[in-house]
């Protein structure tokens, strides 16, 4: 048992510091300099991601589901429905999306 603690020991001492007690595992660098990587990724998607949210007033991705529709939204939905069906007149159409202060065939923003 102890010339084989001694094999062991005289190998260490004869090929150099390495990894057999005289410091750090050769590879000790580039494991944390991959997990300090991963470390900023996370943190920017993060950000990403609340920053997203925050200016498009977006759900997030982990909330899951169908986002709720506005009630305005609703409301042209209902009233483009009806139009369709031939349930209102053209004239009761526009004058009820007028209330809505919706013109019809334009998007929220007044662009075509």
């Amino acid at each position: 048992m102890t010339t084989m603690l001694t094999a062991a020991a005289e190998a260490a001492t004869r090929y150099g510091p390495g990894w057999a007690g005289h410091g750090p595992p050769p590879f000790a660098p580039f494991v944390g300099a991959a997990m300090l990587c991963l470390l900023i990724l996370l943190i920017a998607l993060a950000a990403f991601l609340l920053v997203r949210a925050k200016k498009g007033h977006h759900r997030p991705p982990w909330a899951g589901g169908p986002a709720a529709e506005s009630p305005e939204n609703a409301a042209r939905r209902v009233l483009a429905e009806r139009f369709a069906k031939g349930d209102i007149t053209v004239e009761e159409f526009m004058e009820r999306a007028s209330a809505l202060n919706w013109t019809p065939g334009r998007d929220e923003k007044g662009r075509r």
